[in-house]
């Protein structure tokens, strides 16, 4: 989308058009188009649809809000999601913080939940058409007042007399993701100097960030919302006890350790726990285990087993009926047996695709089943049960 063909989104026409687009579908795309075609300039409806378009896929993201905001192809793919822009900025505000630069504050998510927090943003990106963007969303959220959109290079903003930085580094190109820290835009380097400079500092990274790369000193904060993990954030000046936090949405469970030493492993209990992803990532299995009174199924496996039911929400627990060596032949049969028609696989350390073991065993039936795989120092196990409350 060029800037121009966004600006004219912004006039009456454009808004016109929008409204019209709202709630359009493909299957009438076509008609519509050549009817719009008639009434406004070819360009202007190409960019409605697009930007129609791209509000239905931001709605998984922003809820209502997408139908007011603006978005680019990218901005869509790597805005934060609206709760997890939230969850931080509500820390931020906790903290004190009142007045924050965001470095590549793409298309303002963030910068969105901050003002809404009550902090006021000054929000950078270097790309023109992105900050316009950033700007029409401040407005059309009644935000104006409280973001300062600048167009610029973030090595070049003076963040003196801030009280917070957050940077999110762009983690892809046009080849696609980047895995090695050092290669973000800007480097990783460079951004957690940025963090320092004031007395609060954030700085987004990928999920999957080695945990020797965390630098000493910094609180490592893991994100999921409904069980898939988002994001993680280096925090700067907390003051932190712990090194890791494992944060679940919604519900804002918030777990932190990241000290005690791994679980240790022993027989299947009645019960099996699997952690949230966040807790995994942040090497918190320990801190679930003591929380539960449970141990490891195997030393390098996330799986915890127990023999009673502990509530937690850091984990999904299941109640098991089988422990049994895995056999697809003996599963089958019990599948068969027991008129099973919807069987949900989960597994862990054992070279299984679940759609695959799923056609074989050709379930049938009103029943349902969960079937856990794990590898143990006996050869594979397959545990049979239900999820708790499920």
């Amino acid at each position: 989308m060029e800037i121009e063909s966004f600006r004219a989104l912004l006039t009456d026409q454009g808004q016109a058009l929008l409204t019209e687009l709202r709630e359009f579908t493909q299957a009438e795309e076509l008609a519509l188009a050549t009817r719009l075609r008639r009434e406004y300039p070819a360009e202007l409806v190409r960019a409605a649809f697009e930007q129609a378009r791209l509000r239905q896929r931001a709605r998984a993201k922003f809820g209502p809000d997408a139908d007011l905001m603006y978005f680019t192809p990218d901005g869509v793919e790597q805005a934060t999601r609206r709760s997890v822009a939230e969850w931080r900025a509500g820390r931020f505000a906790a903290l004190g913080v009142r007045r924050l630069a965001d470095l590549c504050c793409g298309i303002g998510g963030d910068a969105i939940a901050l003002a809404r927090a009550g902090v006021a943003v000054l929000a950078v990106d270097r790309s023109p058409l992105t900050c316009a963007v950033a700007e029409a969303n401040a407005a059309a959220l009644g935000l104006a007042e409280l973001v300062e959109v600048r167009c610029a290079d973030v090595a070049e903003v003076d963040v003196t007399g801030f009280d917070a930085v957050f940077t999110d580094p762009a983690r892809r190109t046009e080849r696609g993701r980047v895995f090695d820290p050092q290669a973000y835009s800007p480097p990783l380097s460079w951004a957690i100097e940025a963090a320092r400079r004031t007395p609060f500092g954030a700085l987004k990274v990928a999920p999957g960030i080695p945990h020797e790369l965390v630098p000493e000193g910094t609180e490592a904060e893991w994100v999921s919302d409904h069980g898939e993990v988002k994001e993680a954030v280096l925090w700067f000046g907390t003051g932190a006890a712990e090194p890791h936090r494992a944060t679940l949405l919604p519900g804002d469970h918030s777990l932190a350790g990241g000290r005690l030493a791994d679980p240790e492993a022993g027989p299947v209990g009645r019960y099996l726990y699997e952690p949230d992803g966040a807790v995994i990532r942040a090497h918190l299995v320990a801190e679930v285990a003591g929380l539960i009174g449970g141990r490891l199924i195997h030393p390098m496996i996330a799986y915890l087993t127990a023999d009673r039911l502990v509530e937690t929400p850091y984990a999904h627990a299941f109640e098991l009926t089988d422990v049994l060596p895995y056999k697809p032949k003996a599963l089958k049969a019990l599948v068969r047996e027991r008129a099973v028609g919807t069987v949900v696989i989960k597994k862990r350390g054992v070279s299984v695709v679940p759609d695959e073991l799923r056609r074989q065993l050709r379930p049938a039936g009103p029943n349902s089943l969960t079937v856990i795989l794990c590898r143990t120092d006996d050869g594979p196990l397959m545990m049979l049960g239900q999820p708790v409350g499920g």
